[in-house]
């Protein structure tokens, strides 16, 4: 019998994901643990293994389409199955679980205000954290929304359709009986006034935008979708403030000089500048924990937990994995958690643990030398630090001008949660630490 394969939850927040590549097609013969198909979502790209051995019958989701977790996306006809059909619509789903509401032909009702919404009793509905925000920053009302997710949750699609339809209408409240077997139930029911019913799919309002001869048109990647929507996400529901210093390092960029080449003798890989900044930053959270919070709409969550996420580049895209509990590392143990998870983002070889759980984010954008830069805040997190060039100038000192070797820190934070005064303090803490590194600064 043929086996329905949904759109797996990769992640505890996540609530959908994009098919970027499928490694099947239909008539190949998998085994159980095979991968069918690469999925994006906001955290981490994955592999959906096969659950069964057999064939595929057929290809539910195309390439590039993003569906809610749940989706129904393959089906795969067991092996050694007898009488099975390849038809989907006459199979019957065994080992996968039941096709939630999100499995509903493409007639089922919109996911909009501008309809009959039935309450309900039951559990309480749990919203994620961009659901809740866009839905108080554009006064949508969540008790009056289908969702479309697994389980009838409510996606950041499903309000943004809202949105794009002009918002919500105003209510009423009417009752009226419905009939449901074996007896007639008095049943209260929201409606909203005559409107036209959106589909929850209605894409945002855009801009054709010509293309002269000799353009070049490059199509966006699923991952590349993915980082500008997050992106996007951030700056618009993140009030974000900047603020900057500048650190003398000359010190730190000597004692690097002289240990870097007994170091990478004895450990096998090379001491840079991050593991310095990281374990600067890390030692100042611990003095101002607030920094090291997240927004949570009704409150702010500071964070026992000093995750510290690095943004790695890649030819298409950037990831930014974690270095766990990087508060109980010294500078070796930052460094080989750095070279680690850069050497895995490359190779593709992150996991979703890797990716998820950060508190605080470290940019290294020295590393291409620029010496100034506004970064985007990693959204849940309420601040992110970019560590610039070191760069050698000339500075007064004592009265007497000296070259010195400096470095540019700049700051964005979500002005929700920090103001400048601590942000400053924050910055001065890590500025005092690394101006002080010197020859009794331990490495292990």
């Amino acid at each position: 019998m043929a086996t329905k394969v949904l759109m797996p939850q990769l992640g505890e927040s996540v609530t959908e994901g994009t098919i970027s590549k499928w490694l099947v097609n239909v008539g190949d013969t998998v085994k159980k643990y095979d991968s069918l198909a690469e999925v994006t979502t906001d955290k981490v790209n994955a592999e959906v293994p096969s659950t069964v051995s057999g064939r595929v019958t057929e290809i539910v989701v195309p390439e590039g389409e993003t569906v809610a977790v749940g989706t129904l996306i393959l089906y795969i006809e067991e092996s050694g199955a007898e009488g099975a059909t390849a038809a989907p619509a006459g199979t019957t789903e065994t080992t996968a679980p039941q096709a939630p509401a999100t499995e509903q032909p493409k007639a089922a009702t919109p996911a909009v205000s501008n309809q009959q919404v039935p309450v309900m009793d039951g559990p309480k509905q749990r919203y994620s954290p961009a659901v809740v925000m866009l839905s108080q920053q554009h006064g949508i009302d969540l008790s009056r929304v289908v969702g479309t997710g697994a389980g009838g949750r409510i996606t950041r699609k499903d309000v943004q359709a809202i949105i794009d339809a002009g918002g919500q209408k105003p209510t009423e409240t009417v009752k009226e009986t419905v009939a449901q077997a074996p007896v007639a139930v008095e049943q209260t029911t929201v409606v909203s006034t005559p409107a036209p019913v959106v589909p929850a799919s209605t894409p945002a309002v855009s801009v054709d935008i010509p293309v002269a001869s000799g353009d070049q048109v490059v199509p966006v990647t699923s991952i590349r979708r993915t980082i500008a929507s997050r992106m996007v996400q951030s700056k618009h529901e993140a009030p974000h403030a900047w603020t900057m210093v500048e650190v003398d390092v000359t010190n730190l960029v000597n004692f690097r000089n002289q240990a870097k080449g007994e170091f990478a003798k004895k450990e096998g890989l090379n001491l840079t500048f991050l593991p310095f900044f990281i374990k600067a930053v890390v030692e100042a959270l611990k003095e101002y924990p607030m920094i090291n919070s997240t927004w949570a709409h009704d409150k702010i969550i500071v964070k026992k937990d000093i995750n510290i996420s690095i943004a790695v580049a890649t030819e298409d895209a950037l990831y930014v994995p974690v270095i766990k509990h990087a508060d109980q590392k010294s500078i070796l143990g930052i460094a080989k958690a750095v070279d680690d998870l850069a050497a895995r983002t490359r190779a593709g070889k992150l996991t979703m643990d890797d990716m998820t759980g950060g508190t605080f984010t470290v940019n290294n954008t020295g590393s291409f030398g620029s010496v100034l830069s506004q970064p985007i805040i990693n959204a849940p997190q309420a601040a992110i630090l970019s560590v610039e060039s070191i760069v050698k100038r000339p500075v007064v000192i004592n009265d007497m001008i000296a070259v010195r070797s400096m470095v540019n820190l700049c700051m964005s934070l979500d002005h929700r949660v920090l103001d400048g005064l601590i942000c400053g303090r924050f910055l001065q803490s890590v500025k005092q630490k690394l101006e002080n590194v010197g020859p009794d600064t331990k490495l292990y």
